[in-house]
């Protein structure tokens, strides 16, 4: 069973990501630097941030449904706020155009979310695109796309079999009570 998108908090890590970058970034380095987010978290916290789809693209791992937000916006008859605090991209950048706050996130993301940036937030987003090819869970994609597990990420990661066990019985132990919950 799959967890639930977390949209509001992917705004939210979005919104956080451009506002640290003074409010406007090209949209594959914001990709780049949420999948980071992502992968970190699932690595270190055994959850991720999220909940996005991780694919392999060409150009290395992405949130695949950030960048359906991104690039066509929210599903028909889907409510979104999406466009409400992030521009679709003018020359491949996306603006902040309202604060999103931050009352998804936890304290510790947050905290993930600025340690990512000031990592990563000055680097040139082709030089992310070398670094995130270096992560053992890409695979070129031949010009198609590849799902990313969270298996995939936790085994780069180091995780032993033990370890991945028990983080994806605990994530779909989550997974099963979020479907009994409905969607906000």
């Amino acid at each position: 069973m799959s967890l639930r998108f977390r949209e509001a908090k992917t705004i939210q890590a979005a919104a956080r990501l451009l506002a640290l970058r003074g409010g406007r970034m090209n949209y594959m380095k914001l990709l780049k630097l949420l999948y980071i987010v992502e992968r970190e978290a699932l690595l270190t916290w055994g959850r991720p941030v999220t909940a996005d789809r991780c694919v392999s693209l060409s150009k290395g791992p992405i949130l695949s449904q950030t960048l359906n937000l991104i690039n066509e916006g929210p599903a028909p008859d889907t409510p979104s706020t999406w466009a409400e605090h992030i521009s679709q991209p003018e020359n491949y950048d996306v603006r902040l155009l309202s604060p999103a706050g931050d009352d998804e996130l936890s304290e510790a993301e947050k905290n993930l979310i600025d340690d990512v940036f000031r990592r990563y937030g000055e680097t040139n987003r082709w030089d992310l695109v070398e670094l995130v090819h270096t992560f053992p869970e890409w695979q070129d994609p031949d010009g198609s796309a590849l799902p990313i597990t969270y298996r995939d990420i936790l085994k780069a990661g180091g995780k032993s079999e033990l370890e991945i066990a028990a983080i994806l019985q605990d994530i779909d132990a989550v997974a099963q009570a979020d479907a009994l919950l409905p969607a906000l």
